[in-house]
Formats: structure tokens, C-alpha cells, sequence
């Protein structure tokens, strides 16, 4: 079946790894599927798209990282105070980023995997400025308000509580398709693990437990690492710090004096086969880390959730027994060491997080879109300026 569609724009904010791997992860079997579509990835936070974006961004990633009780205070007050009045303000002051976007490529169908843009294209679309259908991906197991406009033509969303929870705030179940959230598709085909245990350096009879700090390597990494110190026999922890290079120098040292085996690494897109070789994750919940390791069949250790988002998603993981929270990262040696000391108790929470896993969601989601959105054909017409 062809895509009813010739040109795909896809906006995404980099203001974390996730939302940029779930747009590769779409616009990657988009054109799997549908050779000959034209499929564009746009930064809408990008400072060649909008000095305003751009510093809301920093603004951000300056907030989580320095006060992020007054993140948590605005996520959580935005969900239930005078929420049209922020949805309004925010598409206001985006709108000419998104109508520079739109006329830029002048797409036919606009995928979405942050809210911001999302609100932005809405609102121009109320307003009969823009006449492409509108897709959202939301990209958290919790879905904000702020995802919510009547404009947006379909949702794909993390699970069936995610559906649920945009019904009862007044989006149409039709409109809403519970596939996961969409990651690499690699990940549906597991490498053989002793192979990437190989092809990693690591010995195959020693527990291997991989930390993972995300995109940005932010958060008690290194308290994490330090505090495996102290679990009894050999350990091999293989540690992917980002864009953080300041952390990877750091984890260097904590290895020189360690009495376990540690490999610091740098930003990677070999996740595949680093969680194929390891028997735990301990991570932040960002939302693309920990459905990859849901994917990859991972027990987890959760650490550090910021305010909002990830505190959700920690929440969903946890309540269905794929992972454990930990108040303090120092604590993780002391729960990994128990964990290992229960191997049935460990491979129940890998049975569970691989049950929860969606490895086919993107594949999955791109076959939606041809087929559930194949009345909406052709480009924009008679769209006047703003």
C-alpha cells in the first residue's frame, strides 16, 4: 500500500536523547515502508529555527539541572491550573516558528514527538493557516495535557493507561493507538548474546551490569558506579556517559581504583548490543532508555527520575514489577547485589519487562499512518500567511 502522502515532516526538540531517536525511529521505517516518501527531521528548538526556542531550551536543561523542584512545581501546576490559558500563550509565541517550518518544506502530513510544536501547528490549524493532518508521539508513559488539542488527527502513545488517560482528558479513543513508544526497530531482532559479549571484551560467566546516563549523561552516574564497589565478587559494569565528557573522565578515574571490571563509554548507538550482554540496567527512567530495555528483556534499577516525565514513568515500570526505584544511587550497589543473590527473583522482573516491551512500535506506527489517515491526501492548499 502506498503512503497517501509524498512529503513527511517530522518535528522533534532536542532537549533530550528521546525525542530525537523517536523521530529517527518513525521517519526510519516511514521510508522503510513507503520508498519514494520524502521524510524531513526538524529540530524545533534549534537556534537556526528560532533564537526563542533555542533559549527555552536552555532554560530547560539549566532548571532540571540546578532547581529542579521548580521544574516539578510547573510540570505538576500545569496539568491542572489554567491549562488553555498556557496551551494559548505557548502556541502564540511559536507560531511563527512553526509556520517558518511549514513553508520551509511545506509537508503533507506533520509528525510530532514534543508538545510544544504540536501546540503550535494545532493552533495555526484552528485558525485555517495550516491544512496538513497532525500526528502526535508521545514520548513518556504519562501524557500531559499539553499533548491535548482537537486539532491532532492521531495519537500514538506508550500503552493502554497512556490511552486512557488522554480519554479522560477529552481525546477521542479513536484517535489514540496504544503501540509503545517507538524506538529502533534493531531491537526486535536481538543479537546473540554471547557474540556482543564478545565482541564487547567482556567474560561470559561474570554478572555484567550496564549503567546508563542518557543522551546527556546527567544525574549520580558516578555515585552509581562507586557504590558497586562494595558488592562481593566480579562485577564487569560497562558505563555510557553521553555527551558527557567531564563524567567520562571521571568514571576513568573511579575504574583506575576499582575492584571491578569498568568500560567508560562515550555517547553510543551500540545499546543494542550493550544491553544484549548485560543481566541489569541501572538508569535514569528516561522513557527511550527504559523501553529499549523493556525490549532487550532488562531487569532495571531506576535512579534519579526528574521531577515530572521520568518520576511517571519510573511509577508505571515499578508498579508492574520490571524495576525497582531507588531513593539514593548510592544505595544501588547494596540492591544490585541483593538482586543477584535472588537469580528467580531477577528473571521474573525480565520476564515482566520483556512483556512490557514494544520493539515493533515504529513499524507498527507508520503502518497506522498510511492506512488510518489515507483520506487526508494530498499537500496543503490555499494556506495564506500569518
Amino acid at each position: 500500500m502506498a503512503l497517501p502522502f509524498e512529503n513527511v515532516l517530522i518535528v522533534t526538540a532536542s532537549v533530550g536523547a528521546g525525542h530525537d531517536q523517536a523521530a529517527r525511529a518513525v521517519g526510519a521505517e516511514i521510508g522503510e515502508r513507503y520508498p519514494g516518501v520524502r521524510v524531513t527531521i526538524a529540530d524545533f528548538m534549534g537556534e537556526e529555527n528560532s533564537y526563542l526556542n533555542a533559549l527555552l531550551k536552555e532554560t530547560y536543561l539549566k532548571m532540571i539541572s540546578v532547581s529542579p523542584q521548580v521544574y516539578d512545581l510547573l510540570y505538576r501546576w500545569s496539568q491542572t491550573h489554567q491549562l488553555p490559558v498556557v496551551q494559548t500563550l505557548l502556541a502564540k509565541a511559536m507560531k511563527r516558528s512553526m509556520r517558518r517550518l511549514y513553508f520551509r518544506y511545506r509537508p503533507d502530513l506533520i509528525i510530532f514527538t514534543h508538545p510544544f510544536p504540536c501546540g503550535a501547528a494545532a493552533y495555526l490549524r484552528r485558525k485555517g493557516l495550516l491544512d496538513a493532518p497532525l500526528v502526535g508521539v508521545v514520548t513518556d508513559f504519562s501524557a500531559h495535557p499539553l499533548w491535548v488539542y482537537d486539532e491532532v488527527d492521531l495519537y500514538f502513545v506508550a500503552a493502554g493507561e497512556t490511552r486512557n488517560e488522554l480519554v479522560r482528558q477529552g481525546v477521542p479513543a479513536e484517535r489514540i493507538c496504544p503501540t509503545g513508544i517507538p524506538i529502533d526497530v534493531s531491537f526486535g531482532r536481538q543479537p546473540d548474546r554471547s557474540a556482543a559479549m564478545r565482541e564487547l571484551g567482556l567474560a561470559a560467566l561474570q554478572p555484567t551490569v550496564l549503567i546508563m546516563g542518557g543522551g546527556l549523561g546527567i544525574g549520580p552516574v558516578a555515585d552509581a558506579v562507586r557504590s558497586l564497589d562494595g558488592v562481593g565478587g566480579g562485577l564487569q559494569i560497562v558505563v555510557v556517559a553521553g555527551r558527557n565528557a567531564e563524567l567520562r573522565r571521571e568514571l576513568r578515574a573511579i575504574a583506575a581504583a576499582s575492584r571491578h571490571y569498568i568500560v567508560a563509554l562515550g555517547y553510543t548507538r551500540r545499546v543494542r548490543e550493550l544491553m544484549a550482554a548485560a543481566d541489569l540496567l541501572i538508569t535514569k527512567p528516561g522513557a527511550l532508555t527504559v523501553s529499549e530495555g523493556l525490549s532487550a528483556g532488562l531487569p532495571m534499577v531506576l535512579i534519579s527520575p526528574l521531577p515530572g516525565q521520568e518520576e511517571d514513568n519510573a511509577a508505571y515500570l515499578v508498579d508492574r514489577g520490571a524495576a525497582v526505584l531507588l531513593a539514593d544511587a548510592r544505595d544501588a550497589g547494596a540492591m544490585v547485589a541483593g538482586l543477584l543473590a535472588r537469580p528467580q527473583e531477577l528473571e521474573e522482573m525480565r520476564g515482566r519487562a520483556r512483556g512490557l516491551g514494544h520493539p515493533w512500535a515504529a513499524s507498527v506506527a507508520a503502518g497506522i499512518i498510511g492506512s488510518r489517515l489515507a483520506a487526508r491526501r494530498g499537500a496543503a492548499a490555499g494556506v495564506r500567511r500569518v
